[in-house]
């Protein structure tokens, strides 16, 4: 085989080393120094070349990211120190009665013992454990937890990982007891999926026809057990690692020192961690993370509490199970068991049926739940949920309450199978299942449930943004007749409005003057109010840039859509077929007849007073003020958004203060999230940061 040159080696090198290092600005220090392109050109490369050369694949290479070639099986590996679970407590006295079984323990050793206990507490993410193992600075094994002895080996697919060193450095500037890399270094760390991500990962497995994951957890689970490591490193996978097995090199002293080691050497760390706080403190933090549990970017079900001194961890050692110096504190449950009474179909604005689950009223995580998704009927199938099962609930967040399992032992042979109705439920037209997809469409376009929802969508904040008209007023207006489709709404005055239910005429006006200010709307708005299929706001911002006015984008072909940066091929197709209908250009006729102007901008004109004052306070106020950027953003890369910033005069830097001014958080926004939270820290997205910037 021929041999690399020299020179060959030293880009391989160079590579891999940039590489490395630009993985670790993005993902550890969400920092990046280049775009996304120029990092996936670098990575094109060296995988060219070691796919050439395999001699210069090293085991830390970036390219391991990647994934490996399928397994045919998992082997397994027994932990040096076997990973133990932990005790729960439920309630604060659950919690003080560990504190004091921990000081018994420790006086029953040493009569002396008077010293004050110290715990760091950790939150309790919803994940997956695992542990990564280090020999000589290189990840060499990945195990899964297992049965807390013994584990499956997943190296590959943590290789994939790309908040995982694949070797270590000292990457802190402080000194934390030792600089030195240990030989040996086993890391136990939990998975987790984002939120986002996870919502993001079911909404494409939806349009694909798969089945949908209960739980970000189980997302990850299952990422983690693929044979084929591709498949990993497709999925949205990060970590935060809270402990060591068996190490040899460092001698800490603390779980506090433990966790800042870790750190210095490229690992993920919680933000949300506290140190050395006494019980008092604990339950105080305990009040303080249960509010924030929904607002945080990931799961956590409660929190973990360690006695912060190793030493005397290792006086009060384990029980067969557990250890005796750490204690789970669990959060309020967030899924209960009901009944299953009813599955009633609705109509959404794209024709879609969709089941819904009428529950036995039960409360979880605070709140009473009466109705849960179901989502196709492809998924009642396969979880074989039927009415008047026993089933699981979980909710989480603001996403809507889904039935996650049925309790089959529970069934008394009452129960009743479920199957999608064969004519629309609201209009009694036939029904049709989409070709190659899970879902089932009322195939009328006249629909009133279809109408309505559209109509909902279309005068929508992101869409005409027309303030009064609501739901309620929709409906009656749907159903009345008054509005047959978008362009209706332009025809509507004072005396039609006042003699809707419940208007008076002063409410009856209000939406007049709205109506009357949304007529100049921007063409991105426009095409987002149009509900067309795949095409929400992100796809109608770039087709705006792109297009930039109605009629070039009318005759712009599907190919010209599709070459649009972020505009893939069902999106393409979908905005190309709406403006080829001669019933949707009959549509957009109709409201321009109706004075609907598509603008370059917001008119300023329509929109004076507080909003436009409050911009241009906005705009004056952005010189000076300190931005850092987390996340992935839409509309440009975070280099651009940066560079935006300094030419207004702004300062961006990298990591979140008390002196940080705005967060702007994209998608899958990551642990400057949660400490900008922490810290108070105005949080904007995209659209603000744009509003803001431009005026």
């Amino acid at each position: 085989m021929e041999q690399p040159t020299q020179s060959l080696k030293h880009e391989a090198l160079l590579l891999q080393k940039e590489l490395t290092r630009h993985n670790y600005r993005y993902h550890l220090l969400d920092d990046p120094e280049i775009s996304d392109a120029e990092y996936d050109k670098m990575m094109a490369r060296l995988l060219e070349i070691e796919e050439a050369y395999p001699s210069l694949s090293t085991p830390d290479s970036p390219t391991k990211r990647v994934g490996a070639p399928p397994l045919e099986s998992f082997e397994t590996a027994q932990h040096s120190i076997p990973m133990l679970g932990l005790d729960n407590a439920f309630n604060d006295d659950d919690i003080l009665e560990f504190h004091n079984r921990t000081l018994k323990f420790l006086e029953a050793q040493n009569d002396s013992f008077k010293k004050e206990i110290f715990y760091t507490v950790e939150p309790k993410l919803d994940g997956v454990a695992v542990e990564l193992v280090y020999k000589n600075a290189i990840l060499t094994r990945a195990t899964t937890r297992g049965d807390g002895i013994t584990g499956e080996v997943i190296t590959e697919n943590v290789r994939t990982i790309g908040s995982v060193p694949l070797r270590l450095s000292v990457l802190s500037a402080k000194s934390i007891g030792t600089e030195r890399i240990p030989k040996l270094l086993e890391v136990r760390g939990e998975v987790i999926i984002n939120r986002k991500d996870f919502d993001n990962l079911n909404k494409i497995r939806l349009e694909q026809n798969e089945y949908l994951f209960a739980n970000p957890r189980n997302a990850a689970a299952g990422a983690l057990r693929q044979l084929d490591s591709r498949k990993t490193a497709a999925r949205p996978l990060s970590i935060f690692v809270y402990g060591i097995g068996l190490t040899e090199g460092i001698e800490a002293k603390s779980q506090s020192q433990i966790l800042q080691t870790l750190q210095s050497y490229g690992f993920p760390v919680n933000p949300l961690i506290r140190e050395k706080i006494t019980i008092n403190k604990v339950i105080e933090y305990y009040r303080e993370l249960e509010q924030k549990r929904e607002s945080l970017p990931y799961e956590i079900d409660g929190m973990v509490v360690k006695v912060d001194d190793i030493a005397l961890q290792n006086a009060l050692g384990i029980k067969s199970r557990s250890p005796r110096w750490a204690v789970a504190y669990k959060f309020q449950a967030m899924e209960a068991t009901t009944t299953l009474r009813d599955i009633i179909v609705q109509v959404g604005r794209t024709g879609t049926l969709t089941p819904v689950a009428l529950l036995e009223p039960v409360n979880v995580g605070g709140v009473t739940v009466s109705r849960a998704t179901l989502h196709n009927e492809d998924e009642i199938k396969r979880k074989d949920i039927r009415i008047g099962d026993s089933v699981i609930v979980v909710r989480s967040g603001d996403v809507i309450p889904k039935i996650v399992k049925i309790i089959e032992s529970k069934r008394t042979g009452s129960e009743k199978k479920f199957s999608m109705p064969l004519d629309c439920p609201v209009c009694k037209s036939p029904v049709k299942r989409v070709e190659d997809e899970a879902a089932v469409k009322c195939i009328n376009a006249s629909c009133s449930a279809q109408l309505k929802e559209r109509i909902k969508h279309f005068v929508s904040k992101s869409a005409f943004d027309v303030d009064g008209l609501g739901k309620k007023l929709v409906e009656q207006l749907v159903e009345r007749e008054m509005v047959k489709s978008f362009a209706d709404l332009f025809t509507l005055d004072k005396a039609k409005l006042a003699s809707m239910e419940r208007m008076g005429d002063k409410s009856a006006e209000n939406i007049v003057n709205a109506l009357e200010k949304s007529r100049n709307i921007t063409l991105k708005r426009l095409i987002y109010a149009l509900g067309i299929d795949h095409t929400g706001e992100n796809a109608a911002y770039l087709l705006s840039e792109r297009f930039k006015t109605l009629d070039t984008l009318l005759c712009a072909s599907k190919e010209d859509m599709e070459i649009v940066e972020g505009i893939g091929p069902k999106t393409s197709g979908a905005v190309y077929d709406f403006f080829h209908n001669p019933d949707n250009i009959f549509l957009i006729k109709n409201l321009i007849d109706n004075k609907v102007t598509v603008v370059q901008s917001e008119d300023t004109s329509v929109k004076e007073g507080k909003e436009e004052d409050d911009k241009k306070r906005e705009l004056n106020s952005i010189k000076g003020k300190i931005f850092v950027l987390t996340g992935t953003l839409e509309g440009m890369t975070r280099t651009e958004a940066k560079e935006l910033l300094q030419q207004a005069g702004a300062k961006v830097t990298g990591s979140i203060s008390a002196k940080t001014d705005y967060l702007v958080a994209g998608e899958s926004a990551g642990s400057k999230l949660a400490k900008a939270q922490e810290l108070g820290v105005a949080v904007i997205d995209e659209k603000k940061l744009i509003s803001m910037v431009k005026g």
